[in-house]
């Protein structure tokens, strides 16, 4: 099976320091890839490469063998290959619908202009987005919060809305920041099973960045590990908590920090 999306040789470089230094890792159609690493070691700048929010100083990332890396963004979002953020996409004035709602502007057929006069192709769009949000509402169990202000949710609840966000623009690749950070164990479990039926029900492939070793560990179809900017370690998750090159990068904490 050809990937999806491939990671070749990226690097990046921001004057004389080497954030990523020549990354390369493919990612299969409807697999669940972790990228893990110690604070620092340059996880989020990998991300940010991936979904063209910086350039990359050499290397690419091509996705269904295409070329996207240094493009604008929300070309690439609109290709399919679309990163959630934390929590600064969310409008915390507004419900979670509207918020679901709104986020479904890559798709729009109409102009800005066309939903300032309210033509029947902004009504069409605004009749669609409403009956997706409300899909991915009850794919997502979040009926009974749908009315809810943003600005009112706990933590996992956030996040649930987060991944709702990234759903609206139909992604075939869906970059999850941090998906678990600051959840409870329940709330971890419960995010852990969205993801999962993300990927098996809904067809997108998941590329995350995470500290929760446990959870990674348990998500996981497989895992790249970077330290210092480079990738010391690929495989399975079995694989990556035998690994030396790993637990001395986690400072040989095998128990608290690689889920041991």
């Amino acid at each position: 099976m050809n990937p999806i999306l491939v990671v070749d040789g990226v690097t990046k470089k921001y004057g004389g320091l080497t954030a990523v230094n020549n990354i390369s890792f493919d990612v299969t159609p409807g697999e669940i890839l972790s990228v893990i690493g110690p604070n620092g070691a340059g996880k989020s700048t990998l991300f940010k490469l991936i979904s063209s929010f910086v350039p990359t100083t050499s290397g690419q990332v091509l996705f269904k063998g295409e070329r996207i890396s240094n493009l604008t963004p929300h070309v690439v979002a609109r290709k399919g290959v679309v990163r959630t953020f934390q929590e600064t996409t969310i409008f915390r004035s507004m419900t979670v619908r509207e918020n679901i709602v709104v986020s479904h502007h890559l798709r729009s057929k109409a102009s800005l202009l066309g939903f300032f006069l309210g033509t029947s192709v902004a009504r069409e769009d605004e009749k669609t987005f409403g009956q997706s949000a409300d899909d991915i509402i009850e794919f997502l169990g979040l009926q009974s919060i749908g009315d809810e202000l943003a600005s009112n949710l706990p933590q996992g609840h956030l996040r649930a809305l987060g991944m709702a966000i990234g759903l609206a623009t139909n992604p075939a690749v869906l970059l999850l920041d941090e998906p678990f950070a600051g959840m409870n164990h329940d709330e971890t479990m419960h995010m852990v099973t969205l993801v999962k039926r993300l990927r098996d029900e809904r067809n997108v492939t998941v590329l995350l960045v995470e500290h929760d070793m446990p959870a990674v560990m348990k998500i996981s179809d497989r895992i790249v590990v970077i330290n210092f900017g480079e990738k010391i370690a690929e495989g399975a998750p079995a694989e990556i908590q035998s690994n030396e090159k790993v637990i001395e990068a986690y400072l040989g904490s095998e128990d608290d920090a690689i889920g041991l």
